[in-house]
């Protein structure tokens, strides 16, 4: 799927409050077949909504294109991995990097295991 000539992922989550089933479309971050979630929100100074609903249920579904799974989104704690996995999004989407810049806060990353 794309989104403005960029490829983006859709993730079906749970609301944390609701129960009620959600869809997120996010950008396209892939790397060594791990998917990243960036928890962005244009470098605003709060979370996006979906950050707080994968903490509280992390069970995804990841819909690329044709493919569709399901998958287990955890919070990338460790400072290397989280360096790794940032600079496949930057690779992926330039303006995370201008996102960041834009916040005193360090943006959220999810790691999709299948």
């Amino acid at each position: 799927m794309t989104l403005r000539g960029m490829s983006v992922v859709l993730i079906t989550h749970r609301g944390r409050r609701t129960g009620a089933m959600r869809k997120t479309p996010l950008m396209r971050v892939v790397h060594d077949g791990t998917y990243v979630l960036v928890a962005s929100l244009g470098g605003r100074p709060k979370h996006p909504v979906w950050y707080y609903n994968l903490v509280a249920n992390p069970e995804v579904t990841i819909r690329d294109g044709t493919e569709v799974f399901d998958g287990r989104a955890r919070l990338v704690e460790d400072p290397d991995e989280r360096a790794r996995l940032w600079a496949a999004a930057e690779e992926a989407f330039p303006n995370y990097g201008e996102y960041q810049t834009k916040t005193e806060r360090i943006i959220p990353l999810f790691a999709v295991e299948r």
